[in-house]
């Protein structure tokens, strides 16, 4: 069982949750060994971008690199200072939420071709660091005609911030908690929810004229600890059963979460570590990032949960920690970024064989979070 305060010492390096260090700094060396790049880069007037090719947002950098799945990386693209958050329309359009405002970066060209500046004020300067004010979450409406994205505002709750993808224009704002992780859609479009990490909530927008923003508590461990507590939540996932959030707390417990009611229910789960990324496959197969653990004498290591619809688990071991997960369109391979949020990242991606389970160590970035399969 998870205890929900951590001791005095430790809570005052958080500060704000997961990180024990707010600017940008050199990671350490890769615990195994990882597969190099190719020496011949392409370059940008003979770019081309295959189907499966991976987009990885570079936090530690300014910018998004293409890796391909057995090579290493290919080519990279300035996009903002410290990218987090980046999704792919069907247009090969890449909006990516940095520090500076979000990027539209053509993956076909390999080119920025836009960067749109936030509305919210009071952001502070442009900085890196996990607590930097900008983008986090960032989400594509099921049409293509809106991206949604949360803008963390240092020391204050945040804005969900909508984009028109025509015009590429913010058209609306609306309050959401404190440093909104990660954003989700509704399958129907008609609601966004964007998951407040140091707000132990989830926000529900609805995206139609008139609707006011309503906030949903998910804290399975209560709020005790407040911003130096670990149990918050961090990512969520939209089930495409009947619509409910599933957001993973510890490798312990999972809350099913309705948004029409803000109901819950707890589910357990089996990897016993501190839980970060969550994605899930169209036949409803969540897949869940285990960074490592809270307390090593008591928690288990980093690792990839594949969970099926029947909550059956398969908990795969990883190298390190890691941060986010995508799948690819075979539902076969998952790719988990080893970026994270916190200490000890590396700059790579772990490739996941789901049917063997065997993993592939692979550069990809500078600290990569945010991850999309082209």
């Amino acid at each position: 069982m998870k205890r929900p305060l951590l001791g005095l010492a430790a809570a005052a390096a958080l500060l704000a949750g997961c990180s024990t260090t707010e600017a940008r700094t050199t990671a350490p060396a890769d615990p195994a060994p990882v597969k190099s790049a190719p020496s011949e880069v392409a370059s940008p007037e003979n770019a081309t971008t295959p189907e499966g090719t991976l987009l990885v947002a570079d936090f530690g950098s300014d910018t998004v690199t293409f890796v391909d799945p057995d090579r290493g990386p290919v080519d990279s693209v300035r996009a903002g200072a410290a990218p987090y958050g980046l999704v792919v329309d069907d247009q090969g359009r890449a909006w990516v939420a940095t520090a500076e405002g979000v990027a539209v970066v053509d993956t076909a060209a390999r080119e920025r071709v836009a960067l749109i500046p936030y509305r919210t004020k009071n952001l502070g300067p442009v900085t890196d660091g996990e607590y930097r004010g900008g983008g986090m979450g960032i989400a594509l409406a099921p049409d293509g005609r809106h991206v949604y994205v949360g803008v963390n505002v240092p020391s204050g709750n945040g804005t969900l911030e909508t984009i028109d993808t025509a015009t590429r224009q913010v058209t609306d704002t609306a309050p959401v908690g404190r440093r909104p992780f990660d954003v989700d859609v509704a399958r129907d479009g008609s609601e966004v929810y964007a998951t407040g990490h140091d707000s132990f909530d989830v926000t529900v927008v609805p995206t139609g004229k008139g609707g006011t923003p309503r906030r949903i508590e998910v804290a399975p461990y209560g709020t005790e600890g407040g911003l130096g507590s670990w149990l918050k939540p961090h990512y969520a996932a939209v089930r495409p059963s009947d619509g409910r959030l599933l957001l993973p707390f510890e490798g312990e417990r999972l809350v099913v979460v309705d948004p029409a009611t803000g109901r819950s229910a707890i589910e357990p789960m089996t990897a016993n570590t501190h839980q970060h990324g969550a994605t899930v496959t169209p036949d409803g197969t969540l897949l869940v990032v285990g960074t490592g653990p809270i307390d090593a004498s008591a928690d288990e290591g980093a690792s990839l949960t594949v969970r099926t619809k029947d909550g059956e688990e398969t908990v795969i071991p990883l190298d390190g920690p890691h941060e986010d997960v995508s799948v690819s369109a075979d539902g076969r391979t998952a790719y988990v970024t080893g970026g994270f949020t916190r200490d000890g990242y590396w700059n790579g991606l772990t490739v996941v064989d789901l049917d063997t389970e065997q993993t592939t160590r692979l550069k990809a970035g500078e600290r990569p979070l945010g991850i999309a399969v082209l």
